[in-house]
């Protein structure tokens, strides 16, 4: 159950980021709501998977969810620029934490 909590995390962790660059510097109320909602619930998962895995485990792995979906979604929402670099190192993300899950007793 610990890594269906850090999976839950990350999901909330990609609506946190999304909902503030919907914020617009913090001046549009709907998405500054939904910021604080995804934030307390994102924290709130982390929170229950860091009590079964390890702390730095924990963390890598919901920013790096986080940072591949947010910008999966800025490459197809927000129009993001694509190039092989940029895919690349995505993909290292993606690799280093499936090492991270493999190597973690848990």
């Amino acid at each position: 159950m610990p890594w269906v909590y850090l999976f839950l995390a990350g999901i909330f962790e990609i609506g946190f980021a999304i909902s503030l660059k919907l914020t617009d510097g913090f001046t549009k109320v709907i998405p500054i709501i939904t910021f604080f909602i995804f934030s307390i619930f994102g924290m709130w998962f982390l929170n229950k998977a860091m009590q079964s895995i390890p702390v730095g485990t924990a963390y890598a792995i919901w920013t790096g969810i986080g940072a591949v979906g947010v910008t999966i979604i800025g490459v197809f929402w927000f129009k993001d620029p694509v190039n092989f670099w940029r895919m690349f190192f995505m993909c290292t993300i993606i690799v280093s934490l499936v090492g991270l899950k493999v190597a973690t007793k848990v």
